[in-house]
């Protein structure tokens, strides 16, 4: 999600088969086909968005607030968080210079994911000025002399992107200091992901490139793990007319999933931002329509799995009110869950976002109080009772 308001087609398919190498305890998930696989069985998920994660673990005065939310989501049945191993200028201060502390922090936040059953999506840095993000890459780059002109140069500049790889390098290479595991061999991290929803209105192709350069580097240090961009499911120009008011955003759903190296595909999904002058009948329309179109190319096409990473409903929206969340969500399940028990491409989904009691100031509409919503709350523990009992 970009944060505004925050503090803050015809393809030959190929069978691929991805194997993570399984270790002790729970495992690696794997990826076969259009399915993810967990100890030799099909593996689904139901997550939760909790970018802020890090940030309050690193405060001993707020690691409670990280606790409480793992707790939460295991109580409701969710095994999947998605969260940020990025904040430029307070994890990584410089180029190559860290904050241990912060990384202290990080390194609760995947133990208490152990803790609580909850596997984790880690992303590698933001699309957005927030957090830093490329924009910061950029500007330390310009600071020490480089000749390099806007944010897009993130995506080409050959010293913007080393500062990049040794990102990657010093996240994948960590050694918890509460576990002592490596990140790259722990099996409570999912998947690794490249950036949050990257866009370059002006080249698709230096989009296509960096995805290709990065993934390929992801994996020369890191075989055991998954491997996803952050898309939202943008499409480019051969199906333009698939996107909402046919917006380009430089990336292609189908050419950047289609790189080997990238395991599976991702979709988020925010008609009320993206079709600002529709109505809700517009938007339930949109919903259907955009998940079903991207399944349907996840499952002929790509041949893999797909996650919708993000989805939301808003109670800044007109006419908001908790029923139409609690619909909105249901309807999102239903796609997900009618694809999964099909045996599909569509493993799960993860909602934007999970905060606990007492975080007023990380609210942007979409939050989700577990223990103050109630019949949102049960919506989505039948959520994760339906996808952890099929059986294919």
């Amino acid at each position: 999600m970009e944060f505004q308001t925050l503090v803050l087609t015809h393809f030959i398919v190929t069978l691929v088969v991805v194997v993570v190498q399984p270790g002790n305890g729970a495992g690696f998930v794997e990826r076969k086909g259009t399915q993810f696989i967990l100890n030799g069985k099909p593996h689904y998920v139901n997550g939760f968005n909790s970018y802020w994660l890090m940030n309050l673990a690193s405060d001993q005065s707020t690691r409670s607030k990280v606790t409480s939310t793992f707790q939460q989501a295991s109580q409701n049945g969710l095994n999947l968080g998605r969260t940020w191993a990025f904040n430029e200028g307070f994890l990584q201060t410089s180029p190559g210079s860290y904050d241990e502390n912060a990384f202290k922090g990080l390194d609760f936040v995947v133990s208490e994911g152990k803790k609580y059953g909850v596997q984790l999506i880690l992303s590698l840095v933001n699309n957005w000025k927030e957090f830093g993000g490329k924009y910061k890459y950029v500007q330390w780059a310009k600071e020490r002399g480089q000749n390099v002109i806007y944010d897009g140069d993130f995506f080409t500049h050959p010293v913007v992107k080393e500062y990049y790889k040794n990102h990657v390098k010093t996240v994948l290479t960590r050694k918890n200091t509460i576990n002592g595991i490596l990140y790259k061999d722990d099996q409570t991290i999912f998947a690794w992901e490249l950036m949050n929803e990257p866009r370059l209105n002006d080249s698709a192709k230096s989009i296509q490139n960096w995805i290709s350069e990065m993934a390929s580097y992801v994996k020369s240090i890191d075989d055991n793990h998954l491997l996803e961009i952050g898309l939202e499911g943008f499409y480019g120009e051969t199906k333009k007319q698939f996107n909402p008011d046919l917006l380009l955003v430089g990336t292609d759903f189908i050419s950047n999933n289609q790189i080997p190296q990238i395991d599976f595909a991702t979709i988020h999904l925010y008609p009320d931002q993206w079709l600002l002058s529709s109505n809700e009948t517009t938007h339930s329309a949109f919903v259907d329509k955009w998940i079903q179109d991207h399944i349907q190319d996840a499952n002929n096409v790509l041949g893999k799995p797909i996650i919708v990473a993000e989805f939301g409903k808003s109670s800044k929206s007109p006419g908001y009110s908790i029923d139409k969340r609690d619909d909105y969500y249901k309807k999102v399940y239903n796609i997900i869950s009618t694809s999964a028990t099909s045996g599909g491409s569509c493993a799960g989904g993860i909602f934007w976002q999970l905060l606990s009691p007492g975080m007023d100031s990380y609210g942007d509409g979409y939050e989700i109080i577990l223990e103050n919503s109630p019949s949102t709350a049960q919506i989505i523990k039948q959520q994760s009772t339906k996808i952890s009992n099929i059986k294919l």
